[in-house]
């Protein structure tokens, strides 16, 4: 009987402990960019408001109870995502566009002059490797860190900070990588997507018709990801074969993120449309017209599907057939901000980031959301400017 209690007991553990501090290896969480994370069990979503001080570009990072976020003049933070206080910051003295990744309590991120290590325990920088930008957010795999830059390297760094991959590749890698078994695949600005095993032996290359920014998914055996030629990409992963194509007549900056289960790929585009392909064939299933570039990435739960746009508006979709659930709009138009950096979900909790230096916490089960500094900034300035009609209208009639 004990025996038993005990092995129920292990295999409780066991199965609490991936939730309790899951890493969070790569953008968007995985290489389908579902960006979604179950909570603690105990966990309670919050509505709160939290002002970075700059505007926010990169898209956060989940670790334990945690939201890790970077202000583009490269202030680190982490705030609790049941209460959204700060826990401690750090300052990386570097600006940087590139997304946090959280491995075991260290957060990898780029920087424009390199990339940097941080124990989230001590709160230090602990190592960093100097190179040129690195816009490309890390991604990790087997104990090596592998991340492009703009000097044209795909590095791989391990948890000391020592190189243990450097190949020189074309262009500038901007593109966040993905790995599988073995596999990196990272785009260029050089128009190409690269596959490359970690031996450093070339697999392949396929040429698009412009810029690489996109990050690349990965879902049964091929490789998703978009272009500024407009087209979103579908190849053969062991070939670089292309299986099919998709024009979205505008650059797709946008990462695609995959549901494998339902044969789905969501990805934004610049002509301000989120569009649903499916997976297998390319055939569109909708698309939802935000009126605005979207390039930011979409996250994923459930039946829900959530993006945010350039016009400083934020969209949670059915993602079986693209009808909006709700919307927020934390600027309320008079200041609206882009929102670029892509959200995360953890549990029934949204966060993301916008221009504006805010980092936001909704409930996107029960379609709460907080309030903003935006809203009272724009009731006073309608109260203001009530009260200047109010004047004239006297002073008008006091002529006459």
């Amino acid at each position: 009987m004990y025996k038993k209690l005990l092995m129920g007991l292990i295999i409780a553990l066991l199965c609490l402990s991936p939730i309790a501090a899951a890493n969070w290896d790569s953008f968007a969480g995985g290489v389908d960019h579902n960006a979604y994370r179950e909570e603690n069990s105990d966990f309670v979503t919050n509505l709160w408001t939290y002002g970075m001080g700059s505007p926010i570009h990169s898209s956060p990072a989940i670790y334990d109870d945690y939201i890790y976020i970077v202000s583009s003049d490269g202030i680190l933070k982490a705030v609790d995502m049941k209460t959204g206080e700060e826990e401690w910051d750090l300052d990386l003295e570097a600006p940087t566009n590139s997304s946090p990744i959280v491995h075991k309590n260290r957060l990898y991120i780029g920087c424009e002059d390199g990339l940097k290590a941080v124990n989230i325990n001590t709160h230090k920088i602990i190592w960093d490797y100097d190179c040129d930008n690195v816009a490309s957010t890390p991604f990790y795999y087997e104990d090596v860190i592998y991340f492009g830059s703009d000097d044209g390297h795909l590095y791989g760094v391990n948890t000391d900070g020592k190189v243990e991959f450097n190949k020189k590749l074309d262009g500038e890698l901007k593109s966040s990588p993905a790995v599988v078994d073995d596999t990196i695949f990272i785009g260029s600005t050089n128009s190409k997507l690269y596959s490359i095993d970690t031996d450093k032996s070339n697999n392949w290359e396929f040429t698009t018709g412009d810029e690489i920014l996109s990050s690349p998914s990965y879902v049964n055996e091929t490789v998703i990801f978009g272009s500024n030629d407009g087209n979103v990409y579908c190849l053969n992963e062991s070939n670089g074969k292309l299986v099919w194509k998709e024009d979205l007549s505008n650059k797709v900056i946008s990462s695609p993120t995959v549901d494998e289960h339902d044969h789905s790929v969501f990805i934004g585009s610049d002509d301000g449309n989120l569009t649903c392909l499916d997976t297998r064939d390319g055939t569109v299933k909708w698309s939802h017209h935000a009126g605005d570039k979207i390039q930011s990435t979409a996250a994923l739960k459930e039946n829900l599907v959530a993006y945010g746009s350039n016009n400083g508006k934020f969209y949670v979709l059915n993602k079986y057939t693209g009808s909006e659930e709700f919307t927020y709009n934390p600027g309320t138009i008079l200041f609206n901000s882009a929102i670029t950096s892509s959200p995360v979900i953890n549990g029934n909790t949204l966060m993301f980031g916008d221009d504006s230096g805010n980092l936001y916490s909704l409930n996107i089960e029960k379609y709460e959301v907080p309030g903003s500094m935006q809203l009272y900034y724009s009731l006073g300035i309608l109260i203001v400017l009530m009260i200047v009609a109010v004047v004239v209208v006297v002073k008008v009639k006091g002529k006459k």
